[in-house]
């Protein structure tokens, strides 16, 4: 194992990729070693990177690897697309095969593989209810109370997130979210964060995931764990079971995404995507 002083190496992948094109979906950058490497550091290395978030592989007692998940500002107890990532990268250093289980701060995360699309199962979810007014919601979002769905909830397939079902999808195009007002609306570890969705039909459905960075609003191309959460909904909401859904994302970014979401007849929730490696490299530390 490398010491802290050493090179550091890392790849760049790209999940939830569209079509096989190399430059769409979510970008990650994944460390092959962060044995040694404190906390602030690692935490440095991610805001270096200025992803929406970077992984370091670390041994497992209990899994086939540990995984440490940092956004530039926060350390993150679960992710999808880190997590997906991640296990592309566990694989080619071989860690594992085509079937994983990842050691997180949320738990051991199973993930297995068909080629270079890879499934994680998530945790168990639990849901709340939105707290705000409806009014205060679609306010926040940009949009009119009109516009919203059945049933806002807070849900936690790892990580809390508010999901957010709209009417059509001229509205989620329309979604402009206000960074003042979203300040009333705060997940259990206090981040004002969104996932807007529509049913294009009963298995497709196009969807946009906000989240803050400093005063700003920003969105991700293809969120995993909000696709996970989403699942969460569709249990909570008593959705016929099983379900298949593909899930658009990152069109209004220019990062085109897909992702699987299926829900079991065994309430379990699965997340799948397709996984390109585009680079390679190392940091000295």
């Amino acid at each position: 194992m490398p010491s802290p002083t050493e090179a550091r190496a890392f790849r760049l992948v790209n999940v939830f990729t569209h079509e096989g094109r190399p430059f769409s979906g979510n970008p990650l950058c994944v460390f092959e070693d962060g044995t040694g490497i404190d906390s602030p550091t690692l935490q440095a290395l991610a805001r270096q990177f200025n992803l929406s978030e970077t992984t370091f592989i670390l041994p497992s007692s209990r899994g086939d690897a540990a995984v440490r998940i940092f956004t530039p500002s926060y350390e993150m107890p679960f992710a999808g697309h880190p997590t997906l990532g991640t296990a592309h990268v566990c694989r080619a250093l071989g860690l594992g095969g085509d079937a994983l289980r990842l050691d997180m701060q949320a738990g051991l995360i199973e993930v297995t593989a068909q080629n270079d699309r890879w499934t994680l199962t998530a945790p168990s979810p639990t849901f709340r209810e939105v707290d705000v007014p409806r009014a205060v919601l679609a306010a926040a979002l940009g949009l009119d109370e009109s516009d919203l769905g059945e049933r806002p909830l807070w849900v936690k397939a790892g990580k809390e997130q508010l999901i957010v079902p709209l009417r059509s999808l001229e509205a989620v195009r329309r979604a402009a979210p206000q960074p003042s007002a979203f300040d009333a609306v705060r997940s259990e570890d206090g981040i004002s964060m969104a996932y807007v969705f529509a049913e294009r039909n009963p298995s497709a459905t196009l969807a946009r995931f906000f989240f803050p960075s400093g005063t700003a609003m920003l969105e991700d191309p293809a969120t995993g764990s909000a696709t996970a959460n989403f699942g969460g909904w569709w249990l909570a909401m008593s959705r016929p079971l099983p379900a298949r859904i593909v899930i658009a994302q990152g069109e209004f970014i220019g990062r085109p995404s897909t992702l699987y979401l299926e829900v079991t007849e065994e309430r379990r929730i699965r997340v799948g995507g397709d996984v390109i490696e585009i680079g390679r490299g190392s940091v000295s530390l």
